[in-house]
C-alpha cells in the first residue's frame, strides 16, 4: 500500500474499469439538465438517472465515471469539522442491466488489494442483514474472513426512495487501527467512531418498490456504485481529513501564504482556512460550469459560498480580494482531470473577484451594525437577535441573512427568524400588491367567467387575418354582452390572429371589424386559462355572439418578427463572445427594438460588442432558415434546446431552430429565414442588476431610421462648426476640444487667483480649539470649484487649520470643510463635521477627512450652525 496522489487516483479507478470493457465518461455539469428535481449535482448517480430509468439509452451498458459534486446542507458545519465539505468528487462503476453481484464484489476488491495494494485484513464489509447472496460471495468467493462481515439493517444498508427501482447495499470499510476507535468492545464497521472508515458503497439495484414495503424483482438487475475520491485519497495517503489531501492541502497552503499563518498553529484560524478552503474548492467548479452570482437558485449558492469565504478571510486580516487568486491555484490541482478548468482561467478569475468586490462594498456597514447590535446584547445579558434587526440589516443594508445567524451563533446568540420571516412575507405581499395596483388591469382571470370550450384559439402562427365570433364582452371590468361607441371595452373571440403578450414578446395591435362598426385594438393579453383579451375602442356597437374579422396589423407584427428573431441571434452570439455563462435573463420585443438582459458580471467591451454585431449581421447575409416545430418538451431538451431557466413549460413546446446557429424553446413569431431581417445594430449596453447585463438593438426599418438620425447630427454638428463638410468634421472637433482645454486651464487660473483674493484676511479671525485653529466664512454665489480652490489652499498652507466655507445662492447653497493634515492628527474630520453643521440647517453631506461638502437646506439657520463650529472641533479632538 503506497502513498498515491488525488489525480493519480481518479485515473487508476478510471483505467481500470476502462479494462474492465466500461466507457469513461466525462464529468456531467455541476448544472443538471433535464433534471428539475435538483438544483445542483450531488451524487455520481444522478446524472446517469435518465439511464436508469430507460428515458435516454447510454452508450454502453457499463460506464464509469468521477463525477463532480456539490452537497450545502451541512455548509454550517463546513470548517468546524475536518469532515464536512460542500465539494467532492465521486468515483464510480455502474451497469445497466448487465453484469450484477459477482462481477461488481470482484472488481471491487481486485481494485483494492491489487492495483492499490491495500491488504485484506484491513478491509470490512458490510451487506443488509438479508441479503445471503451477497454474505456468500463476499465470504466464499472473495476470501474475506466471516470476522470481517457485518450485517446490518434497512436504514444503513438498502437503497430505497419512494416507489421505484431499489436494493440492497454493500460497504467495504478500511480499519484505521484500534487508536483510532472508541473502545467499545462491540466496535465494528458501522461504528460512529474513526476506526472504521466507508470507502465504497455497492448498490445492487434488483427490485421494484410499490412505496408500501412490498418488492417484486427486476427483470434486469443494475449495479451502481459510488466511493469519494477524497475520502480514498485519506487512506493512500494516511491522512486523517480531506484538508490533508495532497491538491486540497496546497489549495491551503495558498490561503495561508496570503494570511501569513500556518495550519494546526490556532483553532480558529484552522476554521477560517478550512471554510476558504472547500469553498473556493465549490465555487471555481460551479463558475466553470456556467453558475453566476444572484440572489435565487444555484447563484444564490454561489454567492453563499462566496461570502462565507470571504468573510473568513477577513478573520485571518486578509481586507482585499484575494479568492480569485487562490482560484488559480485550485484551477492548477484540478486541470488534468479538467482542462475546461485552464481554458475558462481569467473568466473564472474576473467573476470571483468581481463578487468579492461587490461583497466588500456591502458588508461593512452591515458588519459595523451588526457588530454593535451584537455587542448591547451581550452587555444587556441577552440572548436573542431581534427580527427586527436582522430584517434591516437584510432589507436596508443587503447584508446576508444566513450571514447574520452565523456570525450571531458564534458569539452564543440566536436570531429571531420567526419574526424575521413575518416582515419579509410582508415586504414581499405588499410588493405583489403594489405590482397589481400598478398593473391597471381589472381584466383578471376570476372575472372570465367562461368554460373550456370559450378558450380562444390562436391561429396567429399561420396568418395575420380571421374570421371569428366573438364570446364574451367587458366594459369597466363587467361582463356586458354589448360595447357601445366610444366605449374602451375587452372583447374574447372564439380564435384570433393576435398574439397576446407574453415570453417578452409584446402584443399586436390592428382591427376587429364588424359588418359596420371597427374595433381598434391597442393591447392583448392573455389569461392563465387560455382567453386572450383584445382591449381597444370600439367605433360602433359590438355584440356577443356577432361574427367579425380580426385583423393583427401586418407592419408591426413584421417588424417585432425580426426583431424577436435578432434577440435569438443576440444569444447565441453572446454566448460564443464572452462564454456559456451567458443565459437570458429577460427580454421585451417589439416592432421598435429588441431589448435583452443576460447573465454577465462585467461591462462588454466596445471590442466584444463589435465581434457580437459582426457575428448577427454575417447570419443574417447567410440567409439561414428559421425553422419553427412542435414537439415533446423531452425531445427538445435531448436536442439541446435552450430553455428560459425557471420559466415552465407543458408537455408540447415549440422549438425555432435557426441552421447551425441557435435552437430555443419558443413560443413567440419568427421570420422564416434571417435574410428578412435585414441588419441589425446594437443601440446599447449597460447594467441594469448585479451580473445582469442589457443590450438593446434595432433591425430591418429601425436600422434605416438609426442611420437617418446619425445624419441628422453629423449635418447639425457640420453646421455648428461651421465645417466645409462632413470631411472636416472630425478636426474641428480636435480643435474645438483643444480651444476648450485651453480656456479651462485660464479659467482654473482665475479661480485660483480669486481663491487667493478671498482668503485674504480671512485666517486673521481663526479662533482656537485646543492645537487646532478654526474658521468660517459666508459667501454670496461661489461656484463649487471655487470654493474647492479656496479650501485646497487654506489646508495646504495651514496643516492645523479647521476651515468652513459656505457659498450662498437662491437654491441654499454649499458647505466645505476642509482640515490640515495636523489638524487631522489631531482628531478633526471634515466629514463629521460638516455633516454635523449641514443637518442643523436641514442639509446631508460627508466625505473624507481632510475635505468634505454638503449642501445646505435652509439659509437662514447658517449663522446659527456656524456658532456651534468651535464646540463641534473641540469635540472630536479631546
Amino acid at each position: 500500500m503506497q502513498y498515491t496522489g488525488l489525480n493519480e487516483l481518479r485515473e487508476k479507478f478510471l483505467s481500470f474499469f476502462e479494462g474492465k470493457n466500461h466507457t469513461r465518461l466525462k464529468s456531467a455539469s455541476l448544472i443538471p439538465h433535464g433534471d428539475n428535481s435538483l438544483l445542483l449535482i450531488n451524487s455520481g448517480m444522478a446524472p446517469l438517472k435518465k439511464f436508469f430509468t430507460g428515458q435516454e439509452t447510454p452508450p454502453n451498458v457499463r460506464v464509469t465515471t468521477c463525477q463532480k459534486c456539490i452537497r450545502t446542507p451541512d455548509i454550517e458545519r463546513v470548517g468546524k469539522t475536518s469532515r464536512h465539505g460542500t465539494y467532492f468528487e465521486m468515483l464510480g462503476n455502474f451497469s445497466f442491466g448487465d453484469y450484477f453481484k459477482e462481477e461488481a464484489t470482484a472488481w471491487a476488491w481486485e481494485f483494492f488489494t491489487e492495483v492499490l495494494e491495500i491488504p485484506g485484513e484491513l478491509l470490512y464489509v458490510s451487506v443488509y442483514k438479508e441479503d445471503d447472496e451477497a454474505y456468500d460471495i463476499w465470504t466464499k468467493k472473495r476470501g474475506v474472513d466471516p470476522s470481517h462481515m457485518v450485517r446490518l439493517g434497512k436504514e444503513d444498508n438498502f437503497w430505497e426512495h419512494g416507489s421505484g427501482p431499489c436494493g440492497p447495499c454493500s460497504e467495504i470499510y478500511f480499519d484505521r487501527g484500534e487508536d483510532k476507535g472508541c473502545g467499545s468492545p462491540d466496535c465494528k464497521a458501522g461504528c460512529d467512531c474513526d476506526r472504521f472508515v466507508e470507502i465504497w458503497n455497492l448498490v445492487f439495484t434488483q427490485f421494484n418498490s410499490d412505496g408500501n414495503n412490498h418488492y417484486e424483482p427486476l427483470a434486469k438487475k443494475n449495479i451502481d456504485t459510488g466511493m469519494g475520491l477524497e475520502r480514498l485519497a485519506c487512506v493512500m495517503q494516511g491522512v486523517d481529513n480531506l484538508f490533508e489531501v495532497d491538491t486540497v492541502q496546497n489549495i491551503m497552503k495558498h490561503i495561508s501564504g496570503i494570511a501569513g499563518i500556518e495550519y494546526k498553529m490556532d483553532e480558529k484560524s484552522d476554521i477560517s482556512l478550512r471554510v476558504i478552503t472547500d469553498h473556493i474548492r465549490s465555487t471555481v467548479f460551479m463558475v466553470g460550469d456556467g453558475v453566476t452570482g444572484s440572489n435565487a437558485g444555484r447563484g444564490y449558492v454561489l454567492r453563499r459560498l462566496l461570502r462565507r469565504a470571504a468573510r473568513h478571510g477577513r478573520l485571518l486580516g486578509i481586507t482585499k480580494p484575494f479568492l480569485y487568486e487562490v482560484a488559480g491555484t485550485v484551477i492548477k490541482e484540478n486541470e488534468s482531470a479538467y482542462p475546461e478548468l485552464a481554458q475558462k482561467k481569467d473568466y473564472i478569475g474576473k467573476l470571483i473577484k468581481n463578487e468579492e468586490e461587490a461583497f466588500a462594498k456591502t458588508v461593512g456597514k452591515g458588519m459595523e451594525l451588526l457588530s454593535a447590535k451584537l455587542d448591547g446584547i451581550i452587555k444587556n445579558g441577552e440572548k436573542v437577535l431581534s427580527g427586527d434587526d436582522v430584517f434591516l440589516l437584510s432589507d436596508t443594508y443587503g447584508f446576508p441573512f444566513d450571514l447574520t445567524v452565523e456570525i450571531a451563533e458564534e458569539k452564543g446568540i440566536s436570531v429571531d427568524e420567526k419574526r424575521y420571516t413575518l416582515l419579509l412575507n410582508e415586504q414581499k405581499q405588499k410588493a405583489r400588491e403594489d405590482h397589481k395596483n400598478k398593473s391597471g388591469s381589472s381584466w383578471e382571470e376570476d372575472g372570465i367567467n367562461g368554460n373550456d370550450s370559450d378558450i380562444t384559439v390562436f391561429t396567429g402562427y399561420e396568418h395575420l387575418e380571421e374570421t371569428a365570433v366573438i364570446i364574451a364582452i367587458y366594459v369597466n371590468g363587467e361582463k356586458t354582452g354589448i360595447a357601445n361607441v366610444g366605449e374602451e371595452a375587452v372583447i374574447i373571440l372564439d380564435r384570433t390572429p393576435f398574439y397576446a403578450e407574453s415570453g417578452g414578446q409584446a402584443g399586436d395591435s390592428g382591427v376587429i371589424e364588424g359588418s359596420i362598426s371597427q374595433f381598434q385594438v391597442t393591447a392583448v393579453k392573455k389569461t392563465g386559462s387560455g382567453h386572450i383579451l383584445h382591449t381597444g375602442i370600439a367605433h360602433g356597437a359590438f355584440t356577443t355572439g356577432e361574427t367579425v374579422t380580426a385583423s393583427a396589423d401586418k407592419n408591426q407584427r413584421t417588424a417585432t418578427m425580426r426583431n424577436h428573431t435578432a434577440a435569438h441571434l443576440l444569444q447565441a452570439a453572446l454566448r460564443k463572445v464572452l462564454g456559456d455563462h451567458v443565459h437570458q435573463a429577460g427580454q421585451l420585443v417589439d416592432a421598435d427594438r429588441v431589448r435583452f438582459d443576460f447573465s454577465h458580471f462585467e461591462a462588454v467591451s466596445a471590442d466584444e460588442l463589435n465581434r457580437i454585431e459582426k457575428i448577427i449581421n454575417e447570419n443574417i447575409m447567410d440567409a439561414l432558415p428559421v425553422i419553427t416545430t412542435e414537439m415533446p418538451v423531452d425531445e427538445a431538451k435531448k436536442l439541446g434546446a435552450m430553455a428560459l431557466f425557471g420559466e415552465k413549460y407543458g408537455d408540447t413546446v415549440r422549438v425555432v431552430s435557426i441552421e447551425d446557429t441557435s435552437l430555443e424553446l419558443c413560443g413567440g413569431t419568427h421570420v422564416d429565414n434571417t435574410a428578412k431581417i435585414g441588419l441589425f445594430r446594437i443601440l446599447s449596453e449597460n447594467s441594469v442588476a448585479a451580473g445582469i447585463r442589457r443590450i438593446e438593438g434595432v433591425t430591418g426599418a429601425g436600422v434605416l431610421t438609426l442611420i437617418d438620425d446619425y445624419k441628422n447630427i453629423i449635418t447639425k454638428s457640420v453646421q455648428a462648426l461651421k465645417a466645409s463638410g462632413m470631411n472636416e468634421l472630425v478636426s474641428k472637433c480636435g480643435a474645438a476640444a483643444s480651444e476648450l482645454k485651453t480656456l479651462e486651464k485660464e479659467i482654473n487660473e482665475l479661480n485660483e487667483k480669486i481663491a487667493a483674493f478671498r482668503i485674504g484676511g480671512l485666517l486673521d479671525k481663526a479662533v482656537s480649539a485646543g492645537n487646532v485653529r478654526v474658521v468660517s466664512a459666508v459667501f454670496n454665489d461661489i461656484k463649487t470649484e471655487v470654493l474647492r480652490s479656496m479650501g485646497d489652499k487654506i489646508k495646504a498652507e495651514n496643516p492645523d487649520i479647521v476651515a468652513l466655507l459656505c457659498s450662498l445662492n437662491e437654491n441654499g447653497g454649499s458647505i466645505l470643510c476642509v482640515c490640515g493634515k495636523d489638524a487631522v492628527s489631531s482628531g478633526a474630520h471634515s466629514g463629521r463635521i460638516v455633516q454635523k453643521i449641514s443637518a442643523l440647517t436641514g442639509g446631508k453631506g460627508g466625505g473624507r477627512p481632510d475635505s468634505a461638502m454638503a449642501g445646505i437646506g435652509d439659509k437662514s439657520k447658517v449663522d446659527e450652525a456656524l456658532s456651534t463650529l468651535t464646540e463641534t472641533v473641540e469635540e472630536l479632538i479631546r
